[in-house]
């Protein structure tokens, strides 16, 4: 166990915690006194018009980020499969290393998620097992693709082998905002893309997310679906299965304000990034890569620890043991360290292929990466109002662990 008698943060530093201005708190009022606090509003329209503007789509504004992807899935599958068809039967590619949120819209449409394994050069999925997947399922039509922990994946291969199979691409950028692929934004790619404000991510509503479309019908039918599937008419008239997926008047107010600050938040995620890159170079670790080809967000920085340089340590699905060793050591040491100092960190992402809830269905790998980060690898404190000075402490406590 770690123990080197650093004396404990004053204040409390977090994984990624929210960074709020003045303009949100004016939006807010805004709402609040012209008595708009339901899911209409001068904020939501505003908000989608940013939106659209910064991605050229058509936006809908939603209830979170999950939100999203199940209308992203619902319009996928008509467009796949034909109006009021379901997903039922249905096997559908996605990522593996990510969220659960990323896979459940699946789930709750009746489809079947093969999960598709990473690549070393981004973290995100692994065009050599895509195209190793259609050519086990050619018959699959929905591509659900993340961007994980804010950098864009290698979408020249992967937009490729999806036009090659005429396929539907979902991209799961909750964690991207703001990130480019040849200066082109995620989410942007595919038919869907998907945006979170949850209070961690890069802009924040404290809740609530998006959906972007190419298709201003799509995004019709989402606003639809989202307000309970209310048809025209003088009275509650339903003709289809709806959703309570809609935006607040008043955390949009949030989001907009947010959204004039989305490139501060970048550059300040950046700068942090840079610190823990400059700090660790000489430890035997990397950070999470940056594809060449894209700009990251840099929502997180993620530490991988060198083969070499672990010490033992075992997981159930609820537990850990490590046993320390000089000059070596294993993402929960290092993560109870920083607890010890009042600081957040976090495990990589569990493969979803791992989880209890999804062993049953495919898991498509070259590699088996994805096993490999989230053995060797965590996120680290990435809090965009974490000064330089608490930084450099995290790092020594972080070198403290190699020794």
């Amino acid at each position: 166990m770690y123990n080197k008698n650093k004396s404990p943060l004053n204040e409390k530093v977090y994984l990624s915690s929210p960074t709020m201005h003045d303009l949100e708190m004016q939006y807010m009022e805004e709402a609040y006194k012209t008595n708009w606090m339901s899911t209409v509003g001068e904020n939501i329209n505003t908000l989608e018009n940013q939106i659209s503007k910064m991605t050229d789509h058509y936006a809908v504004a939603l209830s979170s980020g999950t939100a999203a992807l199940h209308m992203a899935m619902k319009l996928a599958t008509e467009r796949a499969y034909g109006k009021g068809e379901t997903l039922r039967g249905h096997r559908v590619f996605c990522s593996d290393l990510t969220f659960d949120a990323s896979i459940n819209p699946i789930l709750y449409e009746g489809g079947i998620p093969v999960f598709i394994d990473v690549e070393k050069d981004s973290w995100n999925m692994d065009p050599d097992a895509l195209r190793k997947a259609f050519d086990t399922y050619p018959e699959v039509k929905i591509v659900a693709l993340v961007h994980l922990y804010g950098t864009p994946a290698n979408m020249g291969e992967i937009m490729n082998i999806i036009n090659e199979h005429d396929a539907i691409l979902i991209e799961d950028a909750a964690e991207s905002m703001g990130a480019t692929y040849k200066g082109k934004q995620t989410g942007t790619f595919g038919h869907y893309g998907c945006y979170s404000f949850n209070g961690n991510k890069i802009i924040t509503g404290s809740s609530g997310g998006v959906l972007i479309c190419k298709d201003e019908e799509d995004a019709n039918k989402a606003r639809k679906w989202s307000t309970q599937s209310r048809e025209n008419a003088p009275w509650y008239q339903h003709e289809e299965l709806g959703y309570n997926y809609r935006m607040s008047n008043v955390i949009a107010g949030v989001v907009r304000g947010q959204m004039n600050y989305l490139q501060e938040h970048i550059n300040q995620k950046k700068d942090i990034y840079e610190r823990y890159k400059e700090g660790l170079s000489d430890l035997p670790v990397t950070l999470n890569p940056l594809i060449k080809e894209g700009q990251a967000n840099n929502w997180l920085t993620c530490l991988l620890i060198d083969e070499e340089a672990m010490c033992p340590q075992i997981r159930d699905d609820h537990n850990v043991l490590y046993k320390s060793e000089k000059n070596k050591t294993c993402p929960h040491e290092i993560l109870d360290a920083l607890n010890e100092i009042n600081a957040e960190g976090r495990p990589i992402w569990k493969p979803m292929h791992m989880q209890p809830l999804f062993h049953r269905y495919p898991f498509i790998t070259c590699t088996h990466l994805g096993e490999d980060l989230f053995r060797r690898g965590l996120c680290l404190p990435s809090d965009n109002k974490m000064t330089p000075e608490v930084q450099d402490y995290i790092i020594d406590v972080i070198r403290a662990c190699f020794e």
